[in-house]
């Protein structure tokens, strides 16, 4: 490949997923989007879905709605299982929000190894679940071990293995590092863990709909994700959950709900949860939010999560040669893993005057992402990201920083993460 416009076009050309763009609202032709990492677009399927859903359903139907909305948290998380995740129908579940969901998980994960004192992360996990699992090991007296990351390259296994123990109730990640899109090993640090007798929680937050989430051939135990990134539900959408199908008759989430009851109308007093994953569910859900989630997991599962992948690695790839050509003399380093199956559909620049660029990229009309400390994130959504956005996009990155532009820029007082 070589860094001018000629080549994008000619990978666009030959890209299988190009007719999937045409299937998002795009409103303005000339804007550079690289942050569906952090919220995807609006599919225009969902949108007519919703529509017809507050129109038709909402609007019309009222109450009698509840019919056909009752069981969208399975429907989707079944989407989700068999299109998106490497799972089973019935081990996925939609609700809440990706840090309540860590936490019922953890928690109960917790009561299953009740002998054990010990949780597991990194110290580059995302805060939140890093504050959700500190939380819980300061309501029950337990420690919160945490592995060191690399802030490129991700948490290391050999890392995980070493901190491992008999103390070790369980071991919670992220699959796809927020920050630089490093790609965790989840089969080896999954493996290392159950020979420990620990549980495995996985955040598939930054890999759901990016890359191949491999939960059954890995063994997974547990795990969160949201799903207004890669799957395109829209901002504030609700998460998802996985149980093990095996595990879940012998786990009781913290939240004791009416949606997790056995027989909810029957309005008893006394909770006993149903068998499957429903029994993590808690509240009403929202059924917005819910239909929305289905569409945009439809869109991926029709893509294929492997073509998805090969997009993104082919995205990430251009985009470091460009790096490599282009912003390396200008003081640019790359601070994701080289190698493109280590990463995921984003990659992280390193630079100075990082949270300057960022602001001067806006007003260029490109929207890429700070990040700590000093990090430009690129996201690339396979679904609708071309590699002539990727040019377009690094193309005036390259003329701001050569012109000066972004050193008129205040730098940030407030260092956002």
């Amino acid at each position: 490949m070589t860094a001018d416009r000629a080549a994008a076009v000619a990978l666009d050309e030959a890209d299988p997923l190009r007719r999937f763009r045409e299937r998002f609202v795009i409103t303005d032709d000339d804007l550079v989007y690289l942050d569906g990492n952090s919220l995807g677009r609006l599919p225009i399927a969902g949108r007519r879905r919703l529509r017809r859903l507050i129109e038709r359903e909402w609007g019309g139907d009222l109450i009698r709605g509840w019919d056909s909305w009752i069981g969208l948290a399975r429907e989707a998380g079944d989407m989700l299982a068999t299109g998106v995740l490497e799972a089973e129908p019935g081990e996925v579940v939609v609700a809440d929000s990706t840090s309540v969901n860590l936490f019922k998980l953890a928690a109960a994960a917790l009561d299953a190894r009740p002998d054990r004192t010990v949780i597991l992360t990194d110290d580059d996990n995302f805060p939140t679940d890093q504050y959700v699992l500190a939380g819980l090991a300061a309501a029950r007296g337990l420690r919160l071990r945490l592995v060191k990351s690399d802030l490129d390259g991700g948490v290391p296994a050999e890392a995980v293995e070493a901190a491992l123990g008999p103390d070790t109730a369980l071991v919670s990640l992220s699959h796809v590092a927020y920050r630089s899109g490093a790609i965790a090993d989840m089969h080896r640090i999954t493996r290392a863990a159950h020979a420990a007798g620990a549980l495995t929680l996985w955040d598939l937050s930054h890999s759901a709909g990016s890359v191949p989430v491999p939960l059954r051939s890995a063994g997974v135990d547990l795990a969160v994700g949201c799903t207004y990134k890669h799957l395109n539900a829209g901002p504030g959408a609700p998460a998802f959950l996985y149980v093990r199908a095996g595990l879940q008759g012998g786990l009781r989430q913290p939240i004791w709900g009416w949606f997790g009851q056995r027989d909810q109308f029957a309005m008893d007093s006394t909770y006993d949860p149903v068998d499957g994953i429903e029994r993590f569910l808690v509240g009403t859900p929202g059924v917005l939010g819910l239909t929305a989630v289905l569409e945009g997991a439809r869109l991926s599962a029709e893509a294929g999560i492997d073509a998805i992948a090969a997009k993104a690695r082919s995205l990430t790839s251009y985009a470091v040669e460009l790096v490599d050509g282009w912003l390396a003399p200008l003081g640019f380093d790359l601070a994701s893993p080289r190698d493109p199956d280590r990463r995921g559909a984003h990659i992280a620049l390193h630079h100075a005057r990082a949270w300057q660029v960022v602001q001067a990229l806006k007003d260029a009309n490109v929207i890429p992402d700070f990040r700590t400390p000093d990090r430009i994130r690129l996201g690339f959504a396979p679904l609708y990201t071309r590699h002539v956005d990727v040019y377009e996009g690094l193309a005036r990155l390259h003329a701001i920083v050569t012109a000066g532009t972004h050193l008129g820029y205040p730098e940030a007082r407030t260092r956002v993460t």
